[in-house]
């Protein structure tokens, strides 16, 4: 059964809330696996996947980073964006990738940290949708 109440929460709302059994997520120093009793914490999340164990069964969600509270079996996570890999559009997602390469290759005046950071997210939702 599970014993770990988890909520993840973007801008746009409420992306999962129920009863899981695990939790991995990118921490900034590194991934790292929740389990039921694990100790309190509040920590920074990166650019990378979540994966929830439920009941057997997994979920995968890319994300692009935030903050994780752990507290007595209760996860909340706030983060900027959280998309199940069954929801991500390949083709936007690959779209976002060739529009930041394009950025990073053309000698004009850029933000070349924005664009490296576009980057990381389309590839990181096109691991993530490989995966469904």
């Amino acid at each position: 059964m599970s014993a770990i109440q988890l909520e993840i929460v973007t801008p746009d709302g409420i992306r999962f809330r129920g009863m899981i059994d695990a939790c991995t997520v990118p921490g900034f120093h590194g991934q790292f696996q929740v389990l039921k009793d694990h100790a309190g914490l509040i920590g920074q999340l990166v650019i990378g996947e979540i994966r929830l164990e439920e009941g057997g069964k997994s979920h995968l969600l890319s994300t692009s980073g935030g903050f994780i509270e752990i507290d007595k079996n209760n996860i909340n996570i706030v983060v900027e964006s959280a998309e199940m890999a069954e929801d991500i559009e390949i083709e936007r997602a690959k779209n976002a990738e060739e529009r930041a390469r394009r950025r990073l290759q053309e000698p004009v005046d850029i933000d070349v940290e924005r664009a490296k950071l576009a980057l990381a997210r389309a590839l990181n939702r096109l691991k993530v949708a490989a995966h469904s």
